[in-house]
């Protein structure tokens, strides 16, 4: 499956944008993702489990915010950060 990260996130990934994981749900694509490039799913996930409030996750151009969503080889998830400022 192809994840697609946020620019602020791409000092995880060495630069990269997109990168391939291997998983059946979003929670496992996540934890993969993790075991690749450590401490990129502490700043998606909380430590309850749940997706962060300032993180949007696209399945296939699809909001989802059920990390136990199936996934398949093909679909693309796209990791969203909201950024703040002023």
């Amino acid at each position: 499956m192809r994840v697609r990260i946020p620019t602020p996130l791409r000092s995880y990934t060495g630069g990269e944008a997109n990168v391939t994981t291997d998983g059946t749900t979003v929670a496992e694509v996540l934890a993969d993702l993790d075991q690749r490039f450590p401490g990129i799913r502490f700043r998606v996930v909380d430590e309850q489990g749940r997706l962060r409030d300032h993180m949007t996750v696209w399945l296939d151009g699809e909001r989802c915010r059920d990390l136990t969503t199936p996934v398949g080889d093909l679909d693309e998830l796209v990791l969203m950060q909201a950024l703040s400022g002023g």
